[in-house]
């Protein structure tokens, strides 16, 4: 009787001595990231074992237009308990994009991390002589030879199109207006933004880390590589050259063709990882 009472007194195993083999068996049974999030939240032996087990990639939260949250693979709507969230612009990876007075900031929604951005006009120019050059021909002004940043820079109009968290250490935007982008970096919680101010505008469709890299995508397909060094004066980051790595073989014939309801195309270009492979997909709108 007396060793009986002695079992019924001994208190429950916890939760956190689960062996870490065993607690990364569980996390690999669960594919939704909303899921493997609650996992890791639930003592600092369970987050340890989410970092440390490699895990397949998981389903992804989807953040619509609407401002509700859907967690593949359940179709009820996904609620972050306390905080609604709401007024978000954009996601960027893990991160929700809030905007403020000329710039924006990240909340991560799980761990509730905040990353602040410098606001647009806030930007070293390299070199920080850079000025825009203007032609006349036939009484209209035009960027001579090619528009750069100093041409866009003071547009009202001027927005983030993407950001990316490429590491703790490094943020990268797509700036532009309509189609006129260029590529700012800085470091989480920074001051002001970094710019080669006097490199060619482009069209970027898109942007995208992959394997320790950034890559851009232009409107004519071509994949460029990003190099990025630090300053040797201050020790920010900076883009010190961008190069193609793959040419676009782009078909421009179907875009001058119209469909039989007289509509005309729309071409959206995206960069995607799948299987360890940095993929491009096209998508052809009709409108």
């Amino acid at each position: 009787m007396e060793a009986e009472n002695k079992t019924h007194s001994q208190p429950p195993p916890l939760w956190s001595d689960l062996p870490l083999d065993l607690a990364g068996l569980v996390l690999s049974l669960l594919p939704a990231y909303a899921d493997r999030a609650r996992f890791a939240a639930v003592c600092p032996q369970w987050r340890a074992a989410a970092r440390q087990k490699l895990q397949t990639p998981a389903l992804p939260l989807l953040a619509l237009p609407n401002r509700t949250f859907y967690s593949i693979p359940y179709d009820k709507a996904f609620r972050f308990p306390g905080c609604g969230f709401a007024g978000y612009k954009s996601v960027c990876g893990s991160w929700l994009v809030f905007p403020r007075d000329d710039g924006c900031f990240l909340v991560n929604p799980f761990s509730r991390a905040v990353v602040t951005l410098p606001p647009l006009s806030s930007v070293r120019l390299r070199p920080p002589n850079a000025v825009a050059k203007w032609s006349l021909e036939h009484g209209s002004k035009y960027a001579d030879p090619y528009p750069t940043w100093m041409h866009i820079n003071k547009s009202k109009k001027l927005h983030a199109i993407k950001l990316i968290l490429c590491s703790s250490n490094l943020v990268a935007a797509l700036v532009g207006v309509q189609h006129t982008s260029q590529i700012l970096i800085c470091q989480p919680g920074a001051l002001s933004w970094s710019v080669r101010a006097c490199d060619e505008c482009k069209d970027f469709e898109d942007m995208a880390f992959y394997q320790g890299k950034l890559y851009a995508l232009d409107d004519d397909e071509n994949l460029l590589v990003v190099n990025i060094s630090n300053d040797q004066s201050t020790g920010d980051p900076r883009v010190s050259w961008i190069g193609r790595v793959i040419e676009g073989k782009a078909d421009f014939r179907l875009y001058h063709v119209a469909s039989e309801e007289n509509g005309l195309p729309v071409k959206k270009l995206y960069l995607v990882e799948s299987r360890g492979m940095l993929l491009m997909v096209r998508r052809n709108i009709w409108c």
